[in-house]
């Protein structure tokens, strides 16, 4: 996979390094010479250029590649990269660095992203998660289809427990993706039974998060008469 990345500080680095030790071909893109340091990341391709612009996107050959991450710090650059890259040069998956929370309702398939990572957002989400038991976390956006990556650790009493998976009347639009257990991560085949304390992960629709903690843990929220 072919992956170009524009932003070549410390996050850009970080994760041109990862995807080389997954073996694939990364391009980082960045307009301070300041930024260029190839021994950091001696396997990558690097490139001094203005990412917000349509001539160096083409020197970069953007449309060769299957992935840009717009990973710099300033989210208009962010933006407007995501935006060339999905509707000049057809890249099939975009992902932009959000930097500011505020600024987060506009990474949508609107300015060409496919996948918005908020680091502020992530952080808070580990921490509900790392705590909170019965409540619905939400850990991860997903811009297409309004989806979400939701956590919720199941309490002792909650109505499901002892309960098979295949028994439990799950709302439309919810995936039951995987099971922690005890430290072991359990495929949710149809016949396991479910435990308190058992660590449940689903990819949802935004609209059905409600039902889904509904079913989970309907004690988490008053009741409104």
């Amino acid at each position: 996979m072919r992956v170009a990345i524009a932003g070549a500080g410390n996050v850009g680095r970080s994760i041109a390094a990862e995807l080389l030790d997954n073996n694939h071909e990364v391009l980082l893109v960045d307009k301070e010479a300041r930024a260029i340091k190839a021994d950091s990341v001696p396997q990558a391709e690097w490139l001094l250029a203005d990412a917000c612009e349509v001539a160096s996107l083409e020197e970069a050959a953007l449309e060769r590649c299957d992935v840009v991450i717009a990973a710099t710090g300033d989210d208009k650059v962010n933006l407007v990269v995501s935006l060339l890259a999905k509707t000049e040069f057809g890249v099939p998956r975009v992902v932009a660095r959000v930097n500011h929370p505020k600024n987060e309702w506009m990474f949508n398939e609107a300015w060409g992203v496919d996948v918005a990572v908020s680091t502020p957002r992530i952080m808070s989400a580990l921490v509900e998660e790392a705590v909170s038991i019965g409540d619905l976390v939400r850990l991860f956006r997903f811009s297409q289809g309004n989806a979400n990556l939701v956590e919720l650790t199941l309490p002792a009493d909650s109505p499901i427990v002892g309960r098979k998976v295949s028994d439990v009347s799950w709302p439309t639009d919810t995936a039951l993706v995987t099971i922690i257990r005890g430290g072991s991560v359990l495929r949710p085949e149809g016949d396991n039974p479910l435990e308190a304390g058992d660590e449940l992960l689903f990819v949802a629709h935004q609209d059905q998060e409600t039902a889904l903690e509904d079913v989970l843990y309907p004690h988490v929220r008053p009741r409104h008469q």
